[in-house]
């Protein structure tokens, strides 16, 4: 991601220095817990406390000769500890230390992004409040349905965002793991206390069983649930740009002071928001297939996972932490055209009613495929002609025969679809005051 677009929270837990203080935090909290089951002297433990430090850019040079990060990072740190130096890393491989920071990592970086899903969820529910009764036309297959409301609309979201945020709370605790086991997972040269004692420490748990690495199912895991977080925020963004769009415009991203939308068209204010959201969302959908490919390691590891890893866990998790905060934004400020919303509810001439009328008649005792007709009739000609079917089947003798005035006033009212709102809204938590009250 373009670094003037990443939050710091999340930048800074995939910088070096990040990673570099990770790896130093497990090796002296392994050289600890190896202490209290006395395998390394007191005085050793401490001067390893005092003296263990680095530079990123020893640790860098270093790499550049032996080719090997976590021995150049081991190297650096000897350097400035001493003799003790020899404890440092005592029945340890490179992945105790790498997988175990890398979950560190990652179960941070959940936690910023399950506090982004909660601001969208909290966007949500304001809007949902602001408009639980603000009617507007529901569409199916881009054709006009019936009534809605936009409040429903945006309760929608919030419900579909908690679904989101049950993925990334599942999909940290798998990923909350561990392993301090060496290097074919048998801890022949580590006790399992070790692994305990570090994995409680660094609020991870210790993997039950693992190979010299933790199993990658569990990361492929993670990075789908990113990627399904990343296609709910796609399906609103697709949303919000086609209610932008000119034909419908009943809503739109906000257009601040300034802001301009074409270098070649003044009038232009495009939905550019949404659009860069939907681009990285399919960036998410290709991180996800990546993290399957890396589930099958050879038998008990090979490196081909790692190179991929070190991009597409910075890169996912930074993109979505942006993605989350640009799309709360778009929610919170979202400008609602309510008089377009009526407009465009209005555009087909109480066509929106049709299936009321429908049910009516059936009520008053016409078979379903006769009643379909007569409405049906009605309906053409009123998108044929631009006539209100209402004028129509007060015109229709076959209608008229069943029903009264005071029936159609009664299915052509709007507060007939609305009637369940305040029941939808307390199921999902929203709560809110009935209309007029």
């Amino acid at each position: 991601m373009i670094e003037r677009y990443t939050r710091p929270e999340m930048g800074d837990l995939w910088s070096e220095p990040s990673r570099f203080d990770t790896w130093l935090r497990i090796e002296i909290l392994a050289c600890e817990a190896q202490h209290k089951l006395g395998q390394i002297p007191a005085a050793d433990l401490a001067r390893i406390q005092k003296r263990a430090r680095y530079t990123v850019e020893r640790v860098l040079a270093i790499e550049e000769e032996v080719q090997h990060d976590v021995i150049a990072f081991l190297t650096a740190v000897a350097e400035n500890v001493g003799p003790s130096s020899r404890f440092i890393h005592m029945g340890l491989t490179s992945s105790d230390v790498l997988d175990t920071a890398l979950a560190v990592q990652m179960t941070a970086a959940a936690d910023l992004l399950i506090a982004g899903v909660k601001a969208v969820r909290r966007a949500a529910a304001t809007q949902a409040r602001k408009h639980k009764f603000t009617p507007m036309i529901g569409r199916s297959h881009g054709i006009h349905a019936e009534p809605i409301t936009f409040g429903l609309k945006m309760a929608l979201l919030y419900d579909e965002f908690g679904r989101a945020l049950q993925r990334l709370e599942a999909a940290r605790e798998t990923i909350r793991v561990g392993k301090l086991s060496g290097a074919v997972g048998t801890h022949a040269h580590l006790d399992p206390r070790v692994e305990t004692y570090v994995c409680r420490k660094l609020g991870l748990r210790p993997a039950v069983l693992s190979t010299q690495v933790v199993q990658r199912d569990r990361h492929a895991e993670f990075l789908n649930a990113l990627a399904l977080v990343g296609a709910s925020i796609e399906r609103w963004a697709v949303e919000f740009r086609h209610l932008q769009r000119t034909e419908v415009r009943e809503v739109e991203e906000f257009f601040g002071k300034g802001q301009k939308g074409s270098s070649a068209m003044p009038h232009k204010r495009n939905p550019i928001v949404g659009e860069r959201l939907t681009g990285l969302a399919r960036l998410l959908r290709g991180y996800a297939t990546t993290a399957l490919e890396n589930v099958a390691l050879w038998h008990e590891r090979d490196i081909s996972h790692s190179s991929v890893e070190r991009v597409i866990l910075p890169d996912a998790t930074i993109a979505l932490d942006y993605m989350l905060a640009k799309f709360e934004n778009l929610v919170r400020t979202l400008v609602v055209h309510k008089a377009n919303m009526q407009r465009n509810l209005d555009m087909t001439h109480g066509l929106i009613h049709s299936q009321q009328v429908l049910l009516l008649l059936i009520e008053k005792g016409v078979t379903r495929e006769e009643a379909y007709r007569w409405v049906q009739r009605n309906a053409m000609r009123a998108w044929d002609q631009a006539t209100p079917l209402r004028t129509l089947l007060e015109d229709d003798s076959d209608v008229m025969a069943r029903v009264t005035a005071a029936d159609l006033d009664g299915v052509f009212d709007l507060a007939r679809h609305f009637r369940h709102i305040d029941e939808t809204f307390r199921q999902l938590g929203l709560g809110g005051r009935r209309r007029g009250k």
